[in-house]
Order: C-alpha cells, then structure tokens, then sequence
C-alpha cells in the first residue's frame, strides 16, 4: 500500500474518498482494530478522531503514527544526514552499524510497548481490548446501546453522490 506503484494508482485520491465517506456519514459508526493501524490509514477506517461510537482493539492490533521499524529507520536517517552535512566542513564518519543500532533500538522498543492495545486502553484511547472470539457478542451490544432511543428521523440524507473505488 506504499511506494511508487501505489502512488501512481491513486492511493491518496483513492483514501481521500475512504476519509471523506468516514467523516460524512451520518450513521453510528463502531470501529474494531484487528491489526495494525498506522498513520492517515487509522483515520481512512475510522480511528477515534473521527469520534466513533465504539472503538475496541484486538490483542494483536497495534496503533501509532507509524510502525517502530519506520520510525527507527527515519531516525537513523536523519542522525546520517545530519553527519553528511558538515557544518565548520569536516567531513565526519557516517554511521557504523553499531551506532545506528543505539539509534534504532530505544525508538523500536518505545514504539512497540507504546503501540500496545493495552497501553492505549490504559489511557481510555479506546473501548476495550476484546477477545477475538466475542467480537460479534460486543459489537451486538455495542449496535444495541448505540441504536436505544435513536430516532430514525434524525438520519438526514446526505449532499454528496456515490464514490467510486
């Protein structure tokens, strides 16, 4: 879902439909994160800044601004450039491998304990962390709590058409 090819297919056209049909609907939206959800793409599906009524997260599922190998990676890159670019025209070492993992490491660690369902739940970013075997019972009671009392005249049409994907 990154890179050229997908760029070229469309990818943030295609996730600026997914993000306006998110934030448009006009229905009780719940959301279950079950992997990985990263970046614009937590917002594409309906992360909690799109207010959703219900968020749970599976035991597996991981959320942050982006995956800790990325993460590591953009900042070992940066500490690279920032050698490479010699300011009194030293020209300095680039970074040998034992460097770049003293970089890498406490970001990846950082990121994985941060990017835990649990750690999210402990700070209310969600709903729950939900056994994946009773996903159907909790969305079951979370449909039913979001739809009590709900009148069906407040459901307003939209002014927006179909979006082709």
């Amino acid at each position: 879902m990154v890179g050229r090819d997908a760029e070229a297919e469309g990818i943030a056209k295609h996730g600026a439909k997914m993000v306006t049909a998110v934030a448009c609907a006009q229905i009780p939206k719940l959301t279950v994160l079950i992997g990985g959800s990263y970046g614009a793409g937590n917002y594409g599906m309906c992360g909690r800044a799109y207010s959703p009524r219900f968020l749970f997260m599976w035991p597996n599922a991981r959320i942050s601004v982006m995956g800790s190998e990325q993460a590591a990676n953009v900042l070992a890159q940066i500490q690279k450039e920032k050698r490479a670019r010699n300011q009194d025209g030293v020209i300095s070492e680039p970074l040998n491998e034992e460097e770049e993992r003293r970089i890498k490491q406490p970001v990846e660690e950082r990121f994985e304990r941060e990017g835990s369902p649990f750690f999210a739940s402990a700070r209310l970013w969600d709903d729950g962390v939900i056994d994946p075997a009773d996903t159907r019972k909790v969305l079951g009671l979370a449909l039913h709590a979001t739809l009590c009392g709900y009148k069906t005249e407040e459901l307003k049409g939209t002014k927006y058409g179909v979006f082709r994907m």
